[in-house]
């Protein structure tokens, strides 16, 4: 029998939607009030789950304080309080849109998480608006 354990997390970090390629005003009727050029806020909420067998010796799917170490030292030191525009490294040449955020932070977990276990990440921007990568489902 497989479990799922999971864990939240929080971060703040400001961003500014726009495309390189297009013109100033192709990027404002399309991205809206998000194109703002001098960048907006939002405070996200992050859920990790990591499905897999529960191990015989420890009773642990996956201990959960190492899950939040990872997620602290991966993602939160990383992106939290930040100008995802211009201190993170991989949006100097990708949108920050919410779905290239999680799959940021998808591909940092990925890393640090063992092959056997099966990650899902859901991003919340806003308290209507998340995304959700769930390995379970490809």
């Amino acid at each position: 029998m497989k479990v799922k354990v999971s864990r939240k997390a929080t971060f703040n970090a400001a961003h500014r939607l726009h495309n390189n390629n297009w013109s100033e005003e192709k990027n404002k009727i399309f991205f809206g009030k998000c194109n703002n050029p001098h960048y907006h806020g939002h405070n996200y909420t992050l859920f990790v789950s990591v499905l897999g067998q529960i191990c015989e010796e420890s009773g642990y799917v996956i201990d959960l304080n190492e899950l939040k170490k990872i997620i602290d030292d991966k993602i939160i030191n990383y992106f939290d309080h930040k100008n995802l525009n211009i201190e993170i490294l991989e949006f100097q040449t990708l949108n920050p849109t919410l779905e290239n955020i999680l799959k940021v932070i998808y591909d940092k977990l990925r890393k640090e998480i063992a092959q056997e276990l099966i990650l899902s990440v859901i991003l919340y921007e806003t308290e209507n608006n998340f995304a959700e990568i769930n390995e379970g489902e490809h």
